[in-house]
């Protein structure tokens, strides 16, 4: 059974994620932006999950959840699925938190950044990105970012598995109850590809959605946009993958 970081798992498809991970036997570590809403996390502390909180707008909190986890010891899995749909936080929690994790998270083999089917409607232009939450930024932007991230790791790291996942738009909070899409199935690939040992489970650089493999966006996997994707955020973060 693997160690598994599960971010923005207070409510919605990160606490499913947990919930289900924990129970399979998995060592989870839940997080939540603040002692208040960690509050909602007592009962899968109770059953053995460990807690981390800090506020992904706050670059600082991220770094030390970083550093408390690596104290701790090397993680297996990471799903980085803290995020928000609109505000000045879109861009610190959608892509500069995930980003700051990945440079600084010793030993995770298995990587799942939280993507969307608004990644299409992304521009893959970096000038003038609010990357500090100043003003608001795109949604759509963030989640084209994240994504290709996600299949930056996968060429840059041959030994982790680094996958990008649509949960779909499902009832929760974020996307409101009359979403369209099955809640159930929205949590089901990011935890097949955190500790699953099916074949398939075990590919990288891919987009996911429901269990199967899709296409992504073009600018995914150009190679010359992930490398000033990353630049950028080596510059604005002071941090190298």
């Amino acid at each position: 059974m693997s160690r598994i970081l599960v971010t923005g798992s207070a409510d919605g498809l990160g606490r499913a994620a947990a919930d289900t991970l924990l129970s399979e036997g998995h060592d989870v570590v839940v997080h939540a932006r603040n002692q208040e809403r960690a509050g909602g996390l007592a009962a899968l502390v109770e059953r053995g999950a460990h807690l981390v909180t800090g506020d992904f707008t706050e670059r600082d909190a991220v770094r030390r959840i970083a550093a408390e986890l690596n104290d701790v010891g090397p993680l297996g899995a990471v799903i980085h699925n803290a995020g928000v749909w609109s505000g000045p936080a879109v861009m610190p929690v959608n892509i500069i938190a995930p980003y700051v994790l990945t440079a600084l998270l010793r030993g995770p083999r298995r990587l799942v950044y939280l993507s969307s089917d608004s990644h299409f409607g992304g521009q893959p232009r970096l000038d003038g990105v609010d990357w500090r939450g100043e003003s608001a930024g795109s949604y759509s932007d963030s989640k084209l970012y994240v994504t290709a991230l996600a299949a930056a790791v996968a060429r840059l790291r041959p030994g982790v598995l680094s996958n990008a996942v649509d949960p779909g738009w499902v009832p929760t909070k974020m996307g409101g109850p009359g979403a369209p899409d099955d809640l159930e199935l929205g949590h089901r690939t990011q935890e097949w590809l955190a500790s699953s040992d099916d074949p398939q489970a075990l590919t990288t650089g891919g987009y996911w959605y429901h269990g199967e493999r899709m296409q992504p966006h073009r600018a995914v996997h150009d190679e010359a946009f992930q490398d000033r994707l990353l630049q950028t955020l080596a510059e604005e973060t002071g941090l190298e993958l």
